[in-house]
């Protein structure tokens, strides 16, 4: 059971969330859209928010800035968190314009409204759940995704809030955080991508 729960740190990280909303949107959307140009978006978004972020921590870390990926102490995220922020401003500008893929263009500007609220809650030394703030924007990117295309995605929808639970157990197993940071990330995840929804839905 420990190792059960302690997958769903790795498979739910962080790094990873951005580049999975963008995999389930291709793979949702009716829209025809070339392969050519999906593996193109898909393997600049991977580069961008997990391989770049992915070496800014290594070099983090070995100039003795933070200790892990997990970044445990709240002034270690301040630095990553930036990061964020700078890569999906650069998504925004670079890959998903707002008149060719409002859907995406909407899902990173809500992520960055959150990276920032993150980071300013790491300013006043507050830490929250930054595993639970990714999939609760994935889950409620998925939910404006089954209303926009009015398709029944209520499996999915389903899976996505099994995650939540299942991340959220993990990081109460491993002591990552305490039940109020797992609320703090569910909400600064969660809230931004309802609140963008009004401008693509």
């Amino acid at each position: 059971m420990s190792n059960f729960l302690k997958i769903a740190a790795y498979l739910f990280h962080p790094l990873w969330v951005p580049t999975f909303g963008v995999m389930l949107y291709f793979w949702i959307t009716p829209r025809y859209i070339t392969a050519d140009v999906i593996w193109v978006r898909v393997l600049i978004v991977f580069t961008l928010t997990c391989m770049i972020p992915l070496l800014a921590f290594l070099m983090l870390r070995s100039m003795g800035y933070i200790k892990s990926l997990e970044a445990e102490e709240v002034k270690e995220r301040r630095i990553p968190l930036l990061i964020q922020v700078f890569v999906f401003f650069a998504v925004v500008k670079i890959v998903f314009e707002n008149y060719t893929f409002p859907e995406l263009y909407y899902f990173f500007i809500a992520g960055i409204y959150s990276a920032l609220t993150a980071l300013l809650l790491v300013i006043f030394k507050v830490k929250a759940s930054l595993h639970m703030m990714g999939v609760a924007a994935l889950s409620m990117f998925l939910i404006a995704l089954s209303i926009h295309f009015k398709i029944n995605l209520l499996g999915l929808i389903a899976l996505s809030f099994f995650a939540i639970g299942w991340v959220g157990s993990s990081r109460l197993y491993t002591e990552a955080h305490t039940p109020s940071e797992l609320i703090m990330g569910f909400v600064i995840g969660f809230l931004p991508q309802l609140i963008m929804v009004n401008y693509w839905l």
